[in-house]
């Protein structure tokens, strides 16, 4: 059975990605119990490369931002169904407040069917 992916594209202000880190360091142990396989959350370093289209164009970053690219593995498209229904019911999920820390009405999702990797 293939693996799934949950892929995310979003912009953080930096003064918050101190706040940011704690809530994914936090969300990361609740998808890993409801079985992920992976969860990786990676900050902007070096995106803008010369003659490539932008990360920060495409993920809308405005001045004072940095761009997030993050993924969730799970083991199918079925069992990320599954966990995701897990994880949206999860209280702990619930202590987590998104506003004031990044946009999420700006946040980029997808699921995505593995190709290369499996």
């Amino acid at each position: 059975m293939d693996k799934y992916i949950d892929g995310f594209l979003l912009c953080v202000p930096k003064a918050n990605l101190e706040t940011y880190k704690k809530m994914a360091t936090h969300a990361e142990g609740i998808w890993r119990e409801h079985g992920a396989l992976d969860y990786r959350e990676g900050v902007a370093d070096d995106i803008d490369g010369e003659g490539f289209a932008s990360f920060s164009a495409a993920a809308g970053a405005r001045e004072g931002e940095v761009v997030v690219f993050a993924w969730i593995l799970y083991p199918s498209k079925e069992a990320r169904n599954s966990i995701n229904a897990k994880v949206m019911s999860d209280p702990r999920l619930a202590e987590m407040c998104c506003e004031g820390v990044f946009d999420v009405k700006r946040m980029c999702w997808g699921g995505f069917a593995t190709l290369v990797g499996n």
